[in-house]
């Protein structure tokens, strides 16, 4: 075995596929990501069958339509009968990227449920699969909203000293670590950390982003956050490192709420608003970008619902003196659109907004 350390993609790599949950390697043309998956498969005892999702057709996954007995019925390929038979393995979705959206859309039932035509595969087969960037891809297409939330995303790069060691010596199998069989035990305690964090962040629950391109890739839904308390149960129960489990998270739901979930996790609370409304300019404001976004968000949602209007935008003018005004601009902007026709224009909005505070006025119907 190598003696060199393992990068964490590797380790959440091969816990997800003993969890059963779906990944989406990404990487740049290349970077051995295809011989990556089929080491696995060797290192864990599976048999893989490689299916270039490029250069399949729509029936190739959804199965194709043949009559049996009076009736239509939709046959699975070889390779899913194949991983049938076998019982379990690894079923490796190459060059996904490069799949158009009715491939894509097909893909659907497979990537989730494990359905291919009429035929069910087993439990034991889990489904992994590689993406190139679309603008380094052929012929790239952005992946569907519905199929990038059902995979956790990882971003491949492999390690300059650990391919020169491969080169030198051999590419030596790594000891992947062992999920044990009663890891489910973990899974009360993984589901209550991710019910505490929506029930202080509900926002948090579901936010798909109206980007083309950000929706490719991780963001958070009811699916995904399911996904996350199975994966923080596997990855406990396998004693992965913290730096492991940053990766899953931020693989699900996307880093900012990632990171304000670890957030809770090791303080117990995210921000207090109610402190930051009540002494605006003695508040402790976090750095952490993600963070200070979202006592902003708190913080104008509370402006409007309890007549706080005066001291959101005391806030808003401190963080955007102390981090700029770009960080506020658009909560500014937000906040006049819905409340300046009923609370009025703050001598703030000029401040934050300089010119186009008049703008939104208008707009807002409040007055300058």
């Amino acid at each position: 075995m190598s003696k060199l350390p393992v990068p964490p993609v590797v380790n959440v790599l091969s816990v997800a596929v003993q969890a059963g949950v779906p990944v989406l390697l990404w990487g740049a043309p290349g970077t051995g990501k295809s011989s990556l998956i089929r080491q696995l498969g060797v290192a864990l005892g599976l048999p893989v069958e490689v299916v270039i999702a490029a250069i399949r057709e729509p029936s190739d996954f959804a199965g194709l339509p043949i009559v049996v007995d009076g009736e239509v019925r939709f046959a699975p390929p070889a390779w899913a009968r194949r991983l049938a038979a076998a019982g379990r393995g690894l079923l490796f979705l190459d060059e996904i990227s490069t799949a158009p959206p009715a491939v894509q859309a097909a893909l659907l039932r497979v990537v989730l449920e494990r359905v291919v035509g009429d035929l069910e595969l087993p439990a034991g087969v889990a489904v992994v699969a590689s993406a190139n960037p679309v603008e380094q891809a052929a012929g790239g297409w952005e992946l569907s909203a519905p199929l990038a939330n059902r995979f956790l995303h990882l971003e491949w790069r492999p390690s300059p000293k650990n391919w020169v060691a491969g080169l030198q010596s051999g590419w030596e199998l790594w000891e992947p670590p062992a999920v044990p069989a009663d890891w489910e035990n973990e899974l009360p305690a993984a589901r209550e950390a991710v019910a505490r964090f929506i029930t202080a962040r509900p926002k948090a629950l579901i936010e798909c982003p109206a980007d083309a391109q950000q929706r490719s890739g991780p963001w958070p839904s009811p699916r995904t956050w399911e996904m996350a308390a199975r994966l923080l149960a596997a990855a406990r129960a396998a004693r992965l490192r913290s730096a492991d489990i940053e990766v899953i998270i931020k693989g699900l739901v996307g880093r900012g709420r990632a990171m304000e979930f670890f957030e809770v996790q090791r303080t117990g609370e995210l921000w207090d608003a109610a402190a930051a409304l009540q002494s605006p300019e003695g508040y402790e404001y976090p750095e952490e970008p993600d963070l200070l976004e979202g006592l902003l968000d708190d913080v104008c949602s509370r402006a409007l619902q309890k007549d706080d209007w005066s001291r959101a935008w005391r806030v808003l003018a401190v963080v955007g003196q102390k981090f700029g005004r770009d960080r506020v601009a658009h909560h500014a902007l937000q906040l006049l659109e819905q409340g300046a026709g009923e609370h009025g224009i703050p001598r703030e909005a000029a401040r934050i907004l300089g010119p186009a505070a008049a703008d939104a006025a208008a707009a807002a119907g409040g007055g300058a």
